[in-house]
């Protein structure tokens, strides 16, 4: 029987702006997710209250940490993905001294997570960012946030360097061309050339944090993040290939950048074809190539299509694509395509040649509670158990696989809508949309399997489900 490698880490995904809540508790300042009470694929707010709606309270992670660790220890978990929040760190982004109080929190996490022996997966910058940034200096426009992010990233690193061993600069990093106000703190009507401008700063912090990682921290591994925004040709018309080529470049430069350390021709060639000027300081292309990351993590939850027919486009994971008439749907409208997933590994892996974590992977549905309590989600049983066997199958043809995130391992609020009723978990959250609820905790019959393919590492996912 193929097996996963006996070194292969196994756990979940969350962020803290998703789970944890108490958004302005033990000095926390205010940070972009905040200012998204309707989700990233919504205008950010200017009210004055400044709210962020039901992830005002999330899941209460901030408080019921130890319980929920416990309940992925029984999992079988070894690894959890989770982020640090800048703004518990940096209230405002911009001060000279940490908030110990921030800091404290995350210790204790760790340390709960050390004691289930479950090796904590950071990243530093999940989808959020201080507000003071973007009104005091425009966000990633201005070249001072590397210096900003720069003191934030060697504090964490200094203060958990003992504790945390695998790190991750910045979420879904390529999203900033599709969501601008989350991914680098400018307004949703920035054009192009004002995006990567800011992209360019926000690659040289992300360098600046893999160097300064691997001084203070030589034993640890810090890597990138992709959104996996794969396409294929809609038809077999090499134009369709072509446009395929270039929605794929669109988001593969990140990892070019991260990976090889330079911007790549035919990024270049969109430059001059489109008269962005990226500006850059002497050294900057210096800075780039001395970070390369150690290995590659992505989120992957449905392929696209590319045409260059003007068909109609739809929405999955914040990214448009032209639908595929030979996948099913999920409840939201995201394509379900496993062996893209595979195609994904061997692709990356091809083109990079390091070792992949896949950091998000999972189904976004609606639970229902039967009069037992009991939830039994066979739909999303088999959409991870169908990713899982592709997972293996790309390690079969010889793709280096770290491990395997699901996200969303409890209920959380979902990103892109902001709603409960999206939920992702093996555990079951007892909130809603309105905000009610006791915010218990259940395990869901995916619990369970989750925990059985853990122990046999894969042995029991079935190849048909």
């Amino acid at each position: 029987m193929n097996l996963f490698p006996r070194d292969f880490l196994w756990g979940g995904a969350i962020a803290a702006n998703q789970t944890e809540g108490a958004f302005q508790q033990d000095g926390k300042g205010l940070s972009t997710a905040d200012l998204l009470p309707n989700g990233i694929l919504s205008q950010h707010q200017e009210s004055t209250d400044k709210t962020p709606g039901i992830k005002d309270l999330a899941i209460d992670f901030y408080n019921r940490y130890p319980q929920d660790i416990q309940l992925f220890k029984e999992m079988g978990f070894t690894c959890l993905r989770l982020s640090i929040a800048w703004t518990r760190i940096f209230p405002n982004g911009d001060e000279s001294q940490p908030n110990e109080a921030g800091l404290a929190y995350y210790d204790g996490i760790f340390d709960e997570l050390a004691k289930h022996d479950i090796k904590p997966f950071v990243t530093l910058s999940h989808y959020e960012m201080p507000v003071g940034l973007v009104e005091g200096y425009g966000g990633w426009a201005d070249r001072k946030l590397i210096d900003f992010f720069e003191r934030y990233a060697t504090t964490v690193f200094e203060r958990y360097q003992h504790k945390v061993k695998l790190w991750l600069t910045f979420n879904e990093i390529n999203m900033s061309l599709h969501a601008p106000y989350t991914g680098v703190g400018l307004p949703e009507a920035a054009d192009e050339q004002a995006i990567y401008q800011a992209i360019h700063h926000q690659l040289l912090a992300s360098a600046k944090a893999v160097t300064f990682c691997k001084q203070i921290i030589p034993d640890a591994k810090i890597g990138n993040m992709l959104l996996g925004a794969l396409n294929y040709p809609y038809t077999c018309n090499p134009d369709d290939v072509m446009a395929a080529v270039h929605e794929n470049n669109k988001w593969l430069f990140f990892g070019d950048v991260q990976t090889r350390g330079r911007y790549p021709g035919y990024m270049l060639r969109y430059f001059r074809d489109n008269n962005i000027e990226v500006i850059m300081e002497e050294g900057d292309l210096e800075t780039l190539a001395d970070a390369s990351v150690d290995f590659i993590s992505f989120s992957y939850y449905a392929s696209g299509c590319a045409s260059v027919d003007p068909k109609q486009k739809e929405v999955g994971n914040i990214v448009d694509s032209v639908p595929n008439p030979y996948l099913e749907k999920s409840q939201w409208g995201w394509l379900i395509d496993p062996k893209g997933l595979r195609i994904l590994l061997n692709f990356l892996y091809d083109r990079y040649q390091k070792p992949l974590f896949i950091v998000e992977n999972g189904l976004g549905a609606r639970d229902e509670v039967t009069e037992d309590g009991e939830i039994v989600d066979d739909y999303r049983i088999q959409y991870l158990n169908d990713h899982l066997v592709q997972a293996r199958e790309a390690i079969l043809d010889g793709v280096e696989l770290m491990g395997f995130t699901s996200w969303g391992p409890i209920d959380l609020v979902a990103n892109s809508t902001a709603e409960m009723d999206k939920r992702y978990g093996f555990i079951y959250v007892d909130r809603r949309d309105d905000g009610s609820g006791t915010l218990e905790r259940t395990r869901k019959e995916s619990f369970f399997w989750y925990r059985d393919v853990i122990q046999t590492r894969g042995g029991s996912l079935k190849a048909h489900l």
